[in-house]
């Protein structure tokens, strides 16, 4: 099959088309797939390599094959109605990450859920190593670098906050519709991502712009 018919016509460009493709996949029309697959298969690999962390690694390659083995195990109950079809289908890589990381013992308990009662208190010590305004430095440089540290960062939440924050800030899937795909309360839902852009914040160190982290409901 050659590279032009890989991709999906324009009408199946758009978020409210992986429904009708999953129902077309579902109907028997493998090339459905193949365009959910080539759509989405970037960011869903990204996601599963960040939640998993450093430590787990190697285990990237199995989550992500074992998600789209359950998308197409589920094909026939998929109806999209209760989430958005990239929404499901992390939902499903979380799920399986989850498993691989207590599996391994390297999943780091989140203890009692915070609430919005508790104080906001992050704890550690700021990241001093910004260049400095009147530096004159390279944008891509400067961005390779927050971003580096910004991984790092990551690496240090427990998988529910990281979880939290990656959908809402890496994937664009606001809360209410994060806490209905993970089966948690709403409110549950905004702390964990309050909780974990504390951290963050606290991380980078106070040249991230926290302006720039919005709450979406």
């Amino acid at each position: 099959m050659n590279d032009a018919l890989r991709l999906p016509p324009p009408a199946a460009q758009a978020d409210d088309d992986d429904v009708a493709l999953m129902a077309a996949f579902a109907a028997g029309d493998v090339q459905a797939f193949e365009w959910l697959y080539q759509r989405h298969h970037a960011a869903l690999y990204r996601f599963v390599r960040r939640l998993l962390g450093r430590t787990a690694a190697a285990q990237a390659d199995e989550v992500f094959q074992d998600t789209w083995l359950r998308v197409l195990q589920s094909k026939e109950r998929y109806d999209g109605r209760g989430a958005q079809f990239r929404t499901w289908l992390f939902t499903l890589a979380h799920n399986r990450a989850i498993d691989v990381l207590r599996r391994s013992g390297r999943e780091r308990p989140l203890g009692d859920e915070p609430t919005e009662a508790d104080p906001f208190e992050p704890d550690g010590v700021p990241w001093d190593h910004w260049p400095r305004p009147d530096e004159a430095i390279d944008n891509q440089v400067f961005w390779r670098r927050a971003g580096a540290r910004l991984l790092e960062c990551l690496e240090q939440l427990p998988s529910a906050q990281k979880t939290a924050f990656l959908l809402h800030h890496e994937d664009d899937v606001a809360l209410d519709e994060i806490s209905r795909a993970l089966g948690i309360h709403f409110e549950t839902a905004k702390s964990r991502l309050r909780y974990a852009m504390s951290k963050l914040r606290t991380c980078m160190g106070a040249y991230l712009d926290a302006a720039g982290l919005k709450v979406r409901r």
